[in-house]
């Protein structure tokens, strides 16, 4: 894991390169979204690369092709999906770690459960598209369409905000006597 020191200094070079911006496209920047989407570029960096070794080397004694893309699918979701997890819970959705009693682990959980369509829908239409086009193009393909259904579940189910309960006054205690 990184140290406190190492993720203030990512957060502090995401600032200075958001500065870097022109004054009107900063604000965007800093919206959850972009963040999220800067995150699942670098997942989507280590799915393909993942996806690539697995498919041409790893898995390359295993002769039919759409079951060593099958293997290779799940091993490149996988590492990329704990990849997204981490740095998602420490830059896109670090705001609301306060609103959680919850260990990582079961975080961890709720994260691959809101993300389990998203990953059936990119795994699908992976298999789907390569029928088509190139397999490296086609997963390409899935994971951006993937990637607005993986954000939408993980914001309202594992990230979510906690209701605001409102704070009612306390009920008199009605066996008191009244003054």
């Amino acid at each position: 894991m990184l140290g406190p020191k190492l993720m203030s200094a990512l957060r502090d070079l995401g600032e200075k390169l958001i500065l870097l911006l022109p004054a009107k496209l900063q604000p965007m920047a800093r919206w959850r979204f972009i963040k999220f989407g800067m995150v699942g570029a670098s997942g989507t960096v280590i799915n393909l690369a993942v996806l690539f070794a697995a498919q041409e080397y790893l898995f390359q004694n295993i002769a039919d092709f759409h079951t060593r893309l099958n293997y290779s699918i799940a091993l490149a979701i996988s590492l990329a999906t704990i990849s997204n997890f981490y740095w998602n819970r420490r830059l896109t959705w670090r705001d609301r770690r306060a609103n959680t009693e919850s260990p990582a682990m079961l975080l961890f959980f709720k994260y691959v459960a809101a993300a389990a369509l998203s990953i059936a829908v990119q795994s699908l239409l992976t298999k789907w598209l390569a029928m088509h086009m190139h397999y490296m193009v086609a997963n390409l393909v899935a994971i951006v369409l993937a990637s607005v259904c993986n954000y939408l579940a993980n914001d309202k189910m594992t990230f979510r905000r906690k209701a605001n309960a409102a704070i009612k006054p306390k009920a008199r205690d009605e066996t008191k006597p009244k003054h």
